[in-house]
């Protein structure tokens, strides 16, 4: 997929990642069971989840039907199976340049200003110690508040036990539901900088509570 494309074969390649996502739920045998506490806002928001398997990318095709570009670190682009989901009209961050990593969220708050919602993993990785969070880094809430939208938290409770690292031979694999929640929004509008670590400590309290309880 190339960055050239129009809005239109965007919107195309969008359904056919989702089309591309039901199946390999199925197929990988890991089908979704999805529970939205509040409707989707009106586009655009930005989209923060939890951060704790390769499967986050395509289960979040199966939670967002509406078009959104994913933020993700340059290194997805290596993997034959993810990459489908990610290269093309998504935004790659290289975490290791400061100068790139900059770029990657000025073309984010550009999708916003075209009514493009973003969704990032404000982890940043996947953490060693996962189903537990990693502290978020403060991109994805700078984002919210210099562009006034709403944030919608996701959970995703299983796939940490479903699905690891698959540069490791011995990782863990097997079938099983994958549970995930869709948060209610939480509005970001009159908020300023100073807001920002309520904001994030918010939004990672409401992410958190399902993995306490599960």
């Amino acid at each position: 997929m190339s960055c050239s494309y129009t809005p239109r074969r965007y919107d195309r390649a969008f359904r056919l990642k989702r089309k591309w996502a039901w199946f390999l739920q199925w197929a990988c045998g890991v089908p979704m069971r999805l529970e939205r506490a509040a409707p989707l806002p009106k586009a655009p928001y930005v989209i923060c989840c939890n951060h704790s398997s390769y499967l986050d990318i395509i289960q979040m095709y199966n939670v967002l039907p509406e078009y959104f570009l994913f933020m993700g670190k340059y290194e997805l682009l290596k993997w034959p199976l993810f990459n489908i989901f990610f290269k093309g009209m998504n935004i790659a961050v290289n975490r290791g340049s400061h100068v790139e990593a900059a770029k990657a969220f000025r073309k984010a708050a550009e999708a916003i200003d075209r009514g493009t919602s973003v969704a990032l993993f404000p982890e940043g990785t996947i953490p060693a110690f996962t189903p537990r969070l990693k502290p978020f880094k403060d991109g994805a809430f700078k984002l919210a508040i210099e562009k006034q939208v709403p944030i919608v938290p996701i959970t995703f409770l299983d796939h940490w036990r479903l699905f690891g690292e698959p540069t490791e031979f011995l990782s863990r694999a097997r079938p099983g539901v994958a549970r995930a929640i869709q948060h209610a929004p939480i509005p970001t509008e009159g908020l300023t900088m100073d807001d920002l670590i309520p904001l994030r400590q918010r939004v990672f309290a409401v992410i958190e509570a399902p993995l306490r309880e599960a």
